[in-house]
């Protein structure tokens, strides 16, 4: 994979260099910045932003955000509250443009400062910044915020108030602000749960409603992984109606039917499931059987409408309801034991696809040969176990997670494999034992904050806006604890990279879905030549045989497996809804100018169709805001057009 980094802007970071404090300042000011002045800080500036705020003042709101001196302007990232879409905005023109347009509409008020949140972050010698985060409300809900003050020297014509012995004036470089809540209509949970008894009546209550005979659900979702069943779960808090259709014929047959070496590569705090985290004896990365056998277990715990056996075979829109009508064809048990087939049309007001990063059609590249040989030719989705293939040589197609997972397996089981990785390709390797604690460090780990925490504060990081930052800590990564990892794979020559603009896997995640490995143990392998590696030529054909290369060497092989990558998500909406209507879907997945992701979590093109895409942890918060969006709609306050939108 040959890394583009042009198309990805590079924005600084306020560094006090750049903002104008020399480092020889920092003993006698920000040196001694302690948390009791750090707290008069925020609230003093909460309170100036409260007021501005709620009089829609925003010309004085402008003057609490940093000026971009040093080339470093605000940001601004909204989540719902004042959007209703996922917006970034940098610099004054645009920030401007936004408040002006939106301050009205949503009339915020009641800022509420959380003390507790206060803190003095100092991640380097140049970095410093002052963290606070609260509550406000606007016309239709209440919502939640995280600040970062920074320090700027006050000019002759700027006589604020004082910090020690320099002058400073605290101004946001980043803002963020996230819908929590719609108005009256908060959900079923905790308080708000159900207190009616019910003695005998259940079993027979939830049979009936998942059969949907007399209603039909308001919201239909494709899909029955963990991105379908954690927006079930939101909207079902919300007290919408919902039905999973899922193909497979249990829940978790997603993960129960992948390759059997399949595991988690992010640990278990990072994992959680909305309102049901994993019990404190879960391993930290979870087998992909166990998380299947979660799954199954989570849709039945949160008694979740699902139909297994079950595909949509056709999606249509009235074009003045705008109502969804679903054909969806249904295996069901019949009396004597046997399978019946059923087709049901229900009439939806939402449907949301929550059919994961695979496409239609993976992707497997072409080679001259390849109908002569005589081996087998796979794609990692149809690889099952190693087993299957004891005493045979295996040649591995890819040098990313899926690639990596499968030669490890195969090496477990004393099975002759090999790694190709093409010549013009590199990956991003990071170590799991070592590296993610100094990722996750104080957040998703054990002893951390809790995870809804967490969640809103990785949010709070523009990804444009983190960029830098994010690049010293992949880099200290790199030259630290994992420096032998990757000297030792240079050294057999397996080619890595530092992600784009030195991002590791975050920028590679959100514009690739892919092209890194997370070591979990295969690296040491390749390095120890237990994984045999092939990565200084390109395939050139396959021969009966095996494969020849552009060098002129050949590699036999009876198995060759692709794990090249799944293939473009908005297939499997563009099959259902058609060519005529296709062309309207919106791109999925990879990052917009403004450094949002394209599609996700919101509709993604015609009114009522979303899409829920991602990882557990996205999975988990975002589902929050795909309910929120639909259920303001089923209540009429909010409406398709009025959204704030980049495109």
């Amino acid at each position: 994979m040959v890394l583009n980094h042009d198309i990805y802007p590079a924005f600084p970071f306020p560094t006090l260099d750049r903002l104008g404090i020399p480092n020889s300042s920092t003993p006698t000011s920000l040196g001694t910045l302690t948390i009791d002045k750090a707290r008069s800080v925020a609230q003093g500036w909460l309170q100036d932003f409260s007021l501005a705020m709620h009089n829609q003042d925003v010309y004085r709101i402008m003057g609490l955000l940093h000026d971009g001196r040093g080339d470093v302007p605000a940001w601004w990232r909204d989540m719902l509250s004042f959007t209703w879409d996922f917006r970034t905005f940098r610099g004054e023109v645009k920030i401007k443009a936004f408040l002006q347009a939106r301050l009205g509409f949503t009339r915020p008020s009641e800022f509420v400062l959380d003390d507790a949140s206060i803190s003095v972050d100092r991640p380097y010698e140049d970095i410093l910044w002052i963290s606070l985060s609260f509550t406000f409300k606007t016309k239709v809900g209440s919502g939640s915020g995280i600040i970062r003050l920074i320090p700027t020297p006050i000019s002759s014509a700027d006589t604020s108030s004082s910090v020690d012995s320099v002058q400073l004036k605290w101004r946001a470089f980043t803002v963020y602000t996230n819908l929590e809540a719609l108005h009256n209509f908060p959900e079923k949970i905790g308080p708000n749960r159900s207190f009616a008894s019910n003695h005998g009546d259940w079993e027979s209550q939830r049979l009936h409603a998942l059969e949907f005979k007399d209603k039909n659900p308001e919201v239909l979702i494709i899909g029955g992984g963990h991105c379908g069943l954690a927006v079930a779960a939101r909207l079902k808090a919300l007290g919408v109606c919902s039905l999973i259709v899922e193909k497979n014929e249990e829940i978790g047959d997603n993960w129960r039917n992948r390759y059997e070496g399949l595991c988690l590569h992010d640990p278990v705090w990072f994992d959680h499931m909305p309102y049901l985290p994993f019990p404190p004896t879960w391993p930290v990365f979870t087998p992909a059987l166990k998380f299947a056998n979660w799954l199954k277990f989570y849709a039945d715990a949160m008694e979740l409408s699902v139909w297994t056996s079950s595909s949509v075979t056709s999606l249509g829109q009235n074009a003045q309801s705008l109502e969804w009508t679903v054909t969806v064809v249904r295996k069901t048990a019949a009396a004597d034991n046997g399978d019946e087939i059923e087709e049901r049309i229900l009439r939806v007001k939402h449907v949301v696809f929550a059919t994961g990063f695979g496409g239609v059609t993976p992707n497997t590249p072409m080679y001259p040969g390849m109908d002569t040989f005589k081996g087998q030719i796979l794609h990692s989705t149809q690889h099952k176990k190693a087993s299957d293939h004891t005493g045979k040589k295996v040649v591995v197609v890819g040098s990313c997670t899926s690639a990596h997972d499968i030669a490890t397996e195969y090496y477990s089981h004393n099975i002759d494999v090999t790694l190709f990785q093409r010549s013009s390709s590199s990956t991003y390797i990071m170590s799991c034992d070592k590296a993610w604690p100094i990722v996750f460090k104080g957040t998703y780990w054990e002893g951390g904050l809790p995870t809804e925490r967490c969640d809103r504060l990785t949010a709070s990081w523009g990804y444009h806006a983190f960029t830098e930052l994010g690049a010293r800590r992949v880099r200290s990564i790199a030259q630290g604890v994992d420096r032998d990892l990757l000297d030792g794979l240079k050294q057999v020559g397996f080619k890595t990279n530092l992600g784009i603009k030195d991002t590791g896997f975050s920028l590679l995640a959100r514009t690739k879905a892919g092209g890194y490995y997370l070591d979990t143990g295969a690296s040491q392998l390749i390095i120890d030549g237990k994984i045999k590696l092939k990565a200084t030529s390109d395939i050139q054909a396959f021969t009966e045989s095996g494969i020849t290369f552009e060098d002129g060497t050949h590699l036999d092989a009876d198995v060759v497996i692709f794990a090249t990558g799944l293939g473009d998500p908005k297939e499997n909406i563009d099959v259902l809804v058609g060519p005529n209507v296709a062309p309207r879907v919106k791109p999925l997945w990879g990052l917009n100018e403004e450094g949002e992701l394209r599609g996700a979590w919101r509709e993604v093109g015609l009114p009522g169709l979303w899409c829920m895409l991602g990882n557990l942890a996205f999975a988990r918060f975002h589902s929050m805001h795909v309910a929120l969006q639909i259920k303001a709609m089923l209540e009429g306050l909010f409406l398709t057009g009025e959204r704030y939108s980049a495109e």
